[in-house]
C-alpha cells in the first residue's frame, strides 16, 4: 500500500515537473534519476556525488585561491558541453583565460561567456584598502558593488532565458565582506527561477555562501604548482585537489582527492 501511494505521488510530481526538487526529500535516496544530475566526468567525484551536480538546484564551489576552483569549474563546463548541452559563465571581473578553457576541453561554441567589468590586480588592491570606495555601507556603491550588481542581474537574465545545462557565476575575487552584504533573498530568487528546470546553477566563491536545500557545497583545499610569469600567462602545472562535499539533505556527504592539470586561480 505504501509503495503504491509513493508511486502515485512520484507520478504526480513528475507531471508537474516537481520530481527533481521534492522527491529528494523522500526516504529512499538510493534511486537517483541520472537525467536529474550533471556529471562532471571525474570518476572519483561522480561516485561521491552519486552521479553529479543536481539540476534545478543552486550549488557552490568554494575554496581559497589555488585550491582548484577554476579547475573544477572547467571540468564541469567541459563535461557539459562535451555532451552537447549549452553552458553559460557569468565572468564578473572578466578573468576567464580563453586559451586555458579551450585546453581544458570546453566546447567554446557551446559556452555563453558574459564578460563583466575588468578590474586589474592593482585596482583590486587599491579598492580593498579604501573601503569607502567599494561600499562600507549596505547596497550597491563603488566599483565592486556596481560590478557585482551587474553580474547578478546578468545571472538572473540568463537563468530566465532557460535552455542551459549549467550556469555558473564567478565570484571568486569578491572580498568576503562584500559577498556577505549580498542579501540572502538574492539566492532565494535564483532558486525559484531554476526550480524544476534542467539547469544546474553553480556559484564560485572564496568560502561557502549559499545554496538551495537540494544543492551541494563542494568545499576545496588543494596544493598547486605553477608555470608562467604574468597573471594572464600563468598555467597550473599540477594540482592535488581535495573536495569536501556537503548536502543539507544528506544525499551525499564525503571527501575525495583527485589529481588535476588545468588553469586555476
Amino acid at each position: 500500500m505504501a509503495n503504491s501511494a509513493r508511486a502515485v505521488l512520484e507520478s504526480a510530481l513528475r507531471v508537474r515537473k516537481l520530481d527533481r526538487t521534492l522527491t529528494t526529500a523522500l526516504p529512499s535516496l538510493e534511486r537517483v534519476d541520472p537525467s536529474s544530475l550533471v556529471a562532471m566526468d571525474v570518476a572519483a567525484l561522480d561516485t561521491v556525488l552519486r552521479g553529479g551536480v543536481p539540476r534545478g538546484q543552486l550549488s557552490e564551489i568554494a575554496g581559497p585561491r589555488s585550491s582548484g576552483r577554476t579547475s573544477l569549474l572547467f571540468q564541469l563546463l567541459a563535461a557539459t558541453t562535451r555532451r552537447g548541452d549549452i553552458a553559460a559563465l557569468i565572468d564578473t571581473f572578466d578573468r576567464l583565460d580563453v586559451a586555458s578553457a579551450d585546453a581544458a576541453g570546453i566546447a567554446l561554441d557551446r559556452l555563453l561567456w558574459v564578460r563583466g567589468q575588468a578590474i586589474t590586480r592593482m585596482q583590486d588592491a587599491g579598492l580593498r584598502t579604501q573601503p569607502d570606495t567599494w561600499g562600507a555601507s549596505p547596497g550597491p556603491s563603488g566599483l565592486f558593488d556596481r560590478t557585482i550588481d551587474r553580474a547578478l542581474k546578468a545571472l538572473n537574465l540568463v537563468l530566465q532565458a532557460g535552455g542551459f545545462g549549467v550556469v555558473a557565476i564567478d565570484l571568486m575575487d569578491v572580498p568576503p565582506q562584500t559577498l556577505k552584504r549580498i542579501p540572502f533573498t538574492t539566492w532565494l530568487r535564483v532558486q525559484r527561477i531554476i526550480e524544476g528546470s534542467d539547469t544546474a546553477c553553480v556559484l564560485l566563491t572564496p568560502e561557502p555562501l549559499s545554496r538551495s536545500a537540494g544543492g551541494l557545497t563542494l568545499a576545496l583545499t588543494g596544493r598547486s604548482s605553477w608555470a608562467g610569469d604574468s597573471d594572464r600567462s600563468r598555467r597550473l602545472a599540477a594540482l592535488d585537489l581535495t573536495t569536501r562535499i556537503v548536502s543539507s539533505r544528506r544525499r551525499v556527504d564525503g571527501e575525495v582527492t583527485v589529481r588535476a592539470v588545468a588553469h586555476d586561480r
